[in-house]
């Protein structure tokens, strides 16, 4: 699959051998058992190593495996609200918010408003900043709480 008459070649343990015929180099990847793999194709002459390519292709897996496993994977988690709610529903929403940010999710607030609640937005507003006010130790607002159609929104990141 190399192109080109000439590549510059590199040794199994690292060092640069200069540059070979495609034939010879592929000579001598067969005779240490190995295989001649190309590194930079848009080079003059091509790059090639010679190595155990399916090794090769086993360590890439690996480190990408690993790059993986330290990510984080924040999700937003949404928490729905009436203007009206009572006292001890809204408790436990902010509950579940605050579980939501001790584990590093961040928390969508929407307070819903239907039919006439639509006159009372402020009441809307009291219970998002109330909301707000009992989390300020474990979160604190991305973005101020904004009105979108007929929903009250906020977004509620992590400290």
């Amino acid at each position: 699959m190399i192109r080109g008459p000439q590549v510059r070649l590199i040794g199994s343990d690292g060092r640069q051998l200069g540059i070979f015929a495609v034939d010879g180099a592929v000579k001598m990847a067969q005779e240490e058992g190995l295989d001649l793999v190309e590194i930079s194709p848009a080079a003059s002459p091509p790059v090639c190593k010679v190595m155990d390519y399916g090794k090769y292709k086993y360590q890439q897996q690996k480190k990408q495996h690993d790059s993986k496993k330290h990510q984080t994977v924040v999700h937003l988690k949404e928490v729905k609200i009436r203007p009206n709610i009572d006292e001890h529903d809204l408790a436990v929403k902010i509950r579940h918010v605050r579980r939501f940010l001790e584990n590093k999710d961040k928390a969508k607030i929407t307070v819903q408003f239907r039919g006439r609640e639509m006159q009372h937005i402020d009441r809307g507003r009291e219970v998002m900043e109330k909301v707000v006010k009992e989390i300020v130790d474990v979160g604190e607002p991305e973005k101020a709480a904004k009105m979108e159609g007929r929903n009250l929104m906020a977004v509620l990141t992590p400290k």
